[in-house]
């Protein structure tokens, strides 16, 4: 069972995330493919057994910039009865408290995917504690994949 993680992040907060989910993942035995989103297609989210989405939230609650062409790509996509799960770093300066996450996570179930974790937010950058809890989630992300 191989999942795709895709994210989005500038400031390398949300790759920090990304990389501890995916660790998460791989400890649980699972496989993992990493992909920044600029490099990623929506397509590609059939093909993956699990979906991993990370992005980090942009303004007053906006998805990155880079993030919207995948966005709208998605209504292409079929993942009907796919597990996904959705992480990404927040900024409580703003009125949306990560926003993109929950746009997101609404995206994945509109296409029919599976959600079962509320979505992962960090303040900004993850602190050592927080990796750890990242990397629960991608463990727990795992176990339900395996199900």
């Amino acid at each position: 069972m191989a999942s795709l993680l895709v994210y989005a992040s500038m400031t390398g907060n949300t790759q920090d995330m990304a990389d501890a989910v995916a660790a998460g993942v791989q400890e649980a035995g699972g496989e993992i493919e990493q992909k920044d989103v600029i490099d990623a297609s929506a397509s590609e989210l059939e093909q993956a057994d699990g979906i991993l989405l990370g992005a980090y939230t942009w303004g007053d609650g906006d998805l990155p910039d880079e993030f919207l062409d995948f966005y709208e790509e998605m209504d292409n996509v079929d993942l009907t009865g796919k597990i996904a799960a959705v992480f990404g770093s927040c900024d409580s300066a703003y009125p949306a408290y990560g926003a993109a996450v929950d746009l997101l996570i609404e995206k994945l179930r509109e296409r029919g995917a599976v959600v079962l974790q509320e979505g992962l937010k960090i303040e900004l950058s993850p602190s050592n504690e927080e990796t750890e809890i990242c990397k629960e989630f991608g463990r727990t992300f795992f176990k339900n994949l395996s199900e």
